[in-house]
């Protein structure tokens, strides 16, 4: 009962704590000066049901109409209602504010005119010299203990482990965290807004009051996922492929306007308006907030692995599971390990020809061999003055691709020029400027720099840098440009793997002529039949952006043109990139070349490229290419880009735009020619790139302040097929039992009011083996549904045509879809299938091959649970909700592996999962297991008698066994799995109030 107790206690959701208003929250202090034994499960519940402030609140909050859109400055959590509630919460408060543990270092910071910006808790008001040595990135998680510190959820005692961060972060200890806000993108987010509708049927089921069921923090979703690149090439290309969006997902974007108006504190961003993480960039990130007069970091959490883009402005921001993200609405603190610090230290200046996406891709390469799983990296030194911010929000951004949780840059002047730009008022701007150094929390490179402590160090001399590329078949994998060709050779020649296809010598130079349009066509091995700019990695830097113009409109001058059979496409992260484009005179010249806009989404980087032309992909499949995609973006894992790509290559967008002139990856651009041009002469790669001089004109003169404000004050009024959208008014979602898009997922069908407690696995069998870097794009179902998949069986059996089926992550909000694409990636390895690659698996009793799905069917339908077996990395990639619900749902008990992604692995304990790890040195093939065993794993069926990380042993029917080590890495994990997983966590504890 240990953890149960403690949990009740201190992880209930407490609505006055639960950031429901932060300036009020942080005022809130809970009226227990300190909690009893922890064993005390009865006076936990006692006491919580007794806290009549909680109730006030949580009506306060039922009572509040919606929160309307509004400039993010301005954007707060208002209680709206009737007068005497809002003065009995105001008298509570009265009483309470005395009551906080740090009320002694509140102050305020004065206007420069007269008055004051606000109220804040001060760092250096502890008078702690262990506070100057801590990295800037853990001075805001100490500053979120400080300002939420109750005694209750948060204690002083988590305080003192973050100021003594030097000593504790070794030591993986655990603490609170509460976020400032919650960012969602369509794909995540409606499968967040199906699990909050349908908790409040469980809500109600249980006999409680469904309204409980709400989110209690700023919630901002970002329609951006949903559009593809049918139309390319056209001048209309945007309106076309904004109608087919509308035209699939209507009834998803049906059920998203009702979520934003059936829940308090959502707001939805309509399709065709940018990509989520730039329009956060640019838009939604406050770097500071001053809500009602309190002053303290904006944070954020968000549903897509590459929030971390925020980290580039100063705002301590990264991804978490969609089922993390749905505990954080409803006013949850985030249980994370305290984490290392990776000091990052950056110098002199890029070299001519060099682009941010040349440093990112050397930044990730370098951070990937150091080794920053489950840490933030935290960059400074002299070359941050060489950054942008765009520059910076370029490394950030690439987070999970070098593994770290975030990649902070702490706000500086570069910082504030940019929030200036970007049309944030001068007072805003003067006040994060004086928050900031108030609470030492920005950075003055003209000041003397005092020193901070770091984990480990790393440092780079931006001098260094070369032009680069990454693949092909994972962003880590950089390779300059100048030994491409010779990389490219080599992978042809290498075993099948992340480097290699195998390709027989002979067939090495193999050609296949088709006819394109009535026009003569051939494609060789590394030929680009797709070219996209795209993805917010690149798309928020005007430089890179502009770059590409200008690559175009030199090309064009010379007469260079990018092959009409070629897929290109420009699919820009905001209106403002648009507008400084034609500012610039650039998109002309874009166009030229084939890369008209396409749309305003993530489109080709999350498989939404859209169909190759028939006769292109017949050439492919008939002669066994391997062609190329070069894309702009931060993914490039195998099939996820499209089927048809075995090559996928990231590069910045001017490299895209010359690579697609060059129509191929097979070439060494120092010394072989792009193409003739006009006169008959050979253009090579040095004419038609600009320089680092041309590039600064360009941006100094079209990148303008007024751009990012007509763009962001037209946001919010979406478009005539958004606004024309009709939806019911009601507080439940009304299920259509025939719907293939949304369905009532079966989480808590059947849910009791008691937790069902832990469980081990016994006698289950192997689903999948697994070797090293299994990522989230083989487990999650993304891109298309093949057309003989069981996904695919599914929707033609309720009438769906193949032309319909649309995309996985359109139907991410349909439990029954992606149940049956979970392990469906065509590119996926299962040693059970002894070298042969696809979405199948061998069902071991009777040894037959079957999809996944069909086998998973058949061991549930016989009462048999299932185990995977994986190496090292498993789960990496983007951090997807489903590469845990999936399994979960195919009766998936336990997952053991080398080692995991951290977000992969908190998800699969959210889903009720277990995730063991084998011992240093030790894997599958090791300890001899081929995966035709029977798994047994020894849990204790008492929560309490469960530690973090304590180990278990495995056995088999084979006789062998094994000792693992169970990744639940803390004690709020652990009451998550009791619970059956962090949903069932949060309905119950919200069922006794």
């Amino acid at each position: 009962m240990y953890c149960r107790a403690r949990f009740a206690s201190r992880l209930a959701s407490t609505t006055a704590v639960a950031s429901f208003s932060p300036s009020v929250c942080s005022r809130v202090s809970s009226p227990i000066a300190s909690p009893p034994s922890a064993s005390s499960v009865s006076f936990w519940n006692q006491r919580y049901r007794s806290l009549s402030f909680l109730s006030s609140l949580r009506s306060l909050r039922c009572s509040a109409p919606r929160l309307h859109w509004r400039s993010p400055e301005s954007l707060r959590i208002l209680a709206r209602t009737s007068v005497p509630v809002v003065e009995r919460f105001h008298r509570r408060i009265a009483t309470t504010a005395s009551e906080h543990p740090f009320k002694g270092v509140m102050t305020s910071i004065p206007k420069p005119g007269g008055g004051e910006f606000g109220k804040f808790y001060s760092l250096p008001a502890l008078n702690d010299p262990r506070i100057d040595r801590l990295p800037y990135s853990i001075r805001i998680l100490l500053e979120s203990a400080i300002r939420n510190c109750d005694n209750f959820q948060v204690t002083k005692d988590d305080v003192e482990k973050i100021i003594d961060w030097e000593n504790t972060s070794p030591k993986q200890v655990e603490i609170p965290f509460k976020p400032a806000r919650v960012l969602l993108q369509d794909f995540t987010g409606v499968p967040a807004v199906v699990d909050l509708a349908s908790m409040r049927d469980a809500m109600k089921n249980l006999g409680n009051d469904p309204k409980k069921i709400n989110p209690l923090v700023p919630v901002d979703l970002v329609i951006d996922h949903s559009v593809q690149v049918d139309v390319a090439r056209s001048e209309n290309a945007v309106q076309e492929n904004m109608e087919l969006e509308f035209k699939r997902n209507k009834e998803r974007f049906a059920f998203l306007k009702w979520g934003s108006s059936a829940f308090h504190n959502m707001l939805v961003v309509p399709p065709g308006s940018g990509i989520v993480h730039q329009v956060n960039l640019e838009y939604l990130g406050r770097v500071v907030f001053n809500s009602d007069g309190m002053l303290y970091p904006d944070s954020v959490v968000g549903t897509d692995s590459h929030t971390t883009m925020i980290d580039g402005l100063g705002v301590a921001g990264w991804g978490v599971g969609g089922i993390e993200a749905e505990a954080a609405m409803l006013g949850q603190p985030m249980s994370m390990v305290l984490p290392g610090v990776v000091g990052f230290k950056l110098s002199g200046k890029l070299r001519d020809g060099v682009t941010a996406t040349d440093l990112v891709l050397t930044v990730t390469q370098m951070l990937r061999k150091h080794g920053v799983v489950g840490k933030f990296v935290e960059f400074y030194g002299e070359g941050m003055g060489e950054l942008s911010l765009a520059d910076r929000a370029t490394i950030a951004n690439m987070s999970p691709e070098y593994g770290a949780t975030m990649g902070f840059f702490p706000v500086d002047h570069v910082t504030l020029q940019y929030l200036k730009l970007t049309g944030r008022s001068d007072e805003t701007v003067s006040m994060i400027e004086a928050y900031l150094r108030a609470n030492k929390m920005f950075v003055d490179y003209n000041e003397p720099q005092q020193e901070r402590a770091y984990s480990s160090y790393l440092q780079l001399d931006l001098a260094e840098v070369e032009p680069c590329i990454s693949g092909p078949k994972r962003p880590h994998d950089r390779v300059p440009l100048k030994e491409m060709k010779a990389d490219w050779h080599a992978c042809l020649d290498n075993n099948v793997g992340f480097k290699g296809f195998a390709v027989p010598k002979e067939e090495q130079n193999k050609v296949s002529k088709f006819t394109f349009h009535g026009l003569p066509a051939e494609l060789r091995h590394g030929s680009v039949v797709i070219a996209a700019i795209t993805s917010c990695t690149n798309t928020s830097n005007p430089s890179v952006m502009l770059g590409a113009g200008l690559v175009a409109k030199k090309a064009y001058e010379l007469g260079l043109e990018v092959k009409p059979w070629i897929k290109t496409s420009l699919a820009p992260g905001s209106g403002v990139v648009t507008k400084y484009l034609l500012q610039s005179g650039l998109q002309k010249y874009l166009n030229q070349q084939g890369f008209n806009i396409v749309g305003y989404g993530c489109t080709t980087c999350i498989g939404n490229s859209g169909d190759l032309d028939e006769s292109v992909a017949s050439a492919i499949s008939e002669n066994d290419i391997i062609a190329a995609a070069v894309l702009s973006g931060n993914r490039n894992f195998e099939g996820r880009v499209h089927p048809l790509t075995r090559a996928n290559y990231l590069a910045s967008p001017p490299l895209v735009v010359a690579y697609a002139l060059a129509g191929t990856v097979d070439i060494d651009f120092e010394k072989e020619p792009i193409g003739t041009g006009k006169s008959g002469k050979s253009i090579y790669f040095k004419d038609i790139w600009p320089s680092n001089d041309e590039i600064a004109q360009v941006v100094q003169s079209s990148v303008l302040p007024d751009m990012f404000k007509s763009t962001y004050e037209a946001i919010t009024k979406g478009n005539p097929m958004w606004n024309q959208l009709s939806v019911p008014a009601s507080m439940l979602y009304s299920w259509d039992p025939n719907s293939t898009y949304i369905h009532e997922p079966p989480y808590f069908k059947n849910m009791t009011v008691e937790p069902p407690g832990p469980h081990g696995v016994k006698d289950a069998y192997c689903l999948l083996n697994f070797g090293d870097s299994v990522t989230t794009d083989h487990i999650s179902p993304a891109g298309s549904i093949q057309k003989d998949s069981p996904a695919a069986k599914f929707l033609l059996e309720r009438g769906v045509d193949k032309k319909d089926f649309n995309s996985y992550g359109s139907r991410r909000g349909n439990d029954e879809v992606m149940a049956r694409g979970t392990f469906a990636n065509i590119r996926i390895v299962n040693k059970l299938l002894k070298g042969e690659v696809g979405p199948k698996t061998i069902h071991v009793p009777t040894g037959e091959k079957l999809y996944v799905y069909d086998a998973a069917m058949r061991y549930k339908a016989a009462g048999q649970d299932t185990i995977v077996l994986a190496g090292a990395e498993y789960g990496s990639g983007s951090s997807r909700d489903w590469a845990a619900k999936g399994p979960m749902l195919l009766g998936v008990k336990a997952v053991i592996a080398k080692s995991f992604e951290r977000i992969h692995r908190s998800n699969l304990v959210g889903m009720g999962i277990i995730p063991l790890c084998f011992k240093p040195g030790e894997d599958a093939d090791s300890l001899g297991l081929t995966g035709h065993e029977r798994y047994s794993i020894d849990l204790p069926n008492k929560i309490s008698e469960i530690r973090p990380g304590q180990d278990v042993t495995v056995t088999t029917d084979t006789g062998k066994s094994f000792t693992c080590a169970v990744r639940f890495d803390t004690e709020v994990e652990l009451a998550y799995f009791d619970h059956g997983g962090i949903l069932p966590f949060v309905i119950r504890n919200l069922n006794k109030e």
